[in-house]
């Protein structure tokens, strides 16, 4: 999040920043799912060898590649700014309607309505648009500049949020709702254990590291070596941990999304819908009710952004591995990763047209410049 970042005329001053690995960010991405689609379609038995050890219903690789991936991430928040976010009530009340009413509501409706005839598929489409972001929201937003340390408080919400609701709202919208309509019904069986096991392991355990570094560190050697010195020397493990997760997740459904492309061509419709309408949506919200552009922005993400790793982990301790649920939660960071990465450019491109935030541009220093430096 860099002392520019809301003032800037155009995104060219910060790629010039960028190192040659973090300018083609979007590229490593694509690489990492093309190479693990191709690993999982080319090596036999690797989906089953990687789905083996589990933890919470998620392959123990994509586990620890998401810790890995979380922990820079949150040992940058300035958890002494923490009270600043939880005081703005122009962010935190849109951001709990947008992901406990809206966001359902729109997958809900938009899985029925373009996928009536393929009701696995429309069930999984479903459980993703209850299971929201607590993970790698936290990277989009860092990349597109965005208050990070209101996406950690947002972040926390939704956690609090998914334990409650998740269950109910499942019950609601496969059972209830429907049979309000006139719909087809399914039923969802996962514990409020299930759900909190899996924000703790995913959320809680980097949160606490993060926390436990930046006060250790900044005890010990003071904030300026802790900005400048520390930071930068872990900052890269975030990327490193975002790119082996994309590679595994991929490689574990590698088959069967190359196998059956007008099925996954048919699960991207209504996720591609989602996405788009969710976080233009949200921008614009945050800009009409008078956020500067970081927070605006970190608005847009967390309510564009699902958590795919619980949403997977359900659809397959509910439904089974092979089920036409869990390919549908898989799709769903197919589409989700290029779709964010490209809403990074649209939303740094869109920073001239928000007012500069010169309370917080002050406050950063120049280790935490750069969009791509997570």
């Amino acid at each position: 999040m860099g002392a520019d970042s809301t003032t800037a005329p155009s995104t060219a001053p910060v790629a010039a920043r960028l190192s040659f690995v973090d300018r083609f960010l979007a590229v490593w991405i694509l690489l990492a799912m093309a190479a693990g689609l191709g690993l999982g379609r080319l090596v036999p038995g690797l989906g089953d060898a990687l789905a083996k050890v589990t933890v919470t219903g998620v392959s123990l690789p994509i586990a620890l590649g998401l810790l890995v991936m979380m922990y820079p991430v949150l040992a940058k928040v300035r958890y002494d700014r923490l009270d600043t976010v939880t005081r703005d009530r122009r962010l935190l009340v849109p951001s709990l309607v947008l992901n406990w009413v809206l966001g359902p509501a729109l997958m809900f409706a938009l899985a029925w309505l373009l996928l009536p005839d393929l009701p696995e598929y429309r069930t999984g489409l479903i459980i993703v648009g209850l299971a929201r972001c607590i993970a790698m929201v936290i990277i989009w937003n860092d990349l597109a500049c965005g208050d990070r340390e209101a996406a950690a408080v947002l972040v926390a919400l939704n956690s609090v949020f998914q334990v409650i609701a998740f269950s109910a709202l499942g019950w609601f919208y496969l059972t209830v709702l429907p049979g309000w309509l006139g719909l087809e019904q399914t039923g969802l069986d996962v514990s409020v254990w299930e759900i909190a096991r899996s924000v703790l392991i995913f959320l809680g355990i980097p949160l606490v590291a993060g926390f436990l570094t930046r006060r250790v560190g900044e005890k010990a050697r003071g904030r300026a070596w802790y900005e400048t010195t520390l930071i930068p020397r872990i900052g890269p493990f975030a990327l490193y941990g975002l790119l082996f997760t994309i590679v595994v997740l991929f490689a574990l459904q590698g088959d069967a999304i190359t196998s059956q492309p007008m099925d996954v061509a048919r699960i991207a419709v209504p996720l591609l819908v989602y996405f788009a309408v969710m976080w233009a949506g949200s921008m614009a919200l945050g800009k009409a009710a008078g956020l500067d552009y970081p927070r605006a922005t970190t608005l847009a993400f967390t309510a564009a952004g699902n958590n795919f790793e619980l949403a997977i982990a359900v659809a397959i301790a509910t439904f089974g591995a092979s089920s036409g649920q869990a390919l549908a939660g898989v799709v769903g960071p197919l589409i989700e990763v290029p779709v964010l990465i490209g809403l990074v450019y649209v939303a740094l491109a869109a920073r001239r047209y928000f007012p500069p935030s010169p309370a917080v541009a002050t406050e950063r220093t120049p280790a935490q410049e750069g969009p791509a430096r997570v």
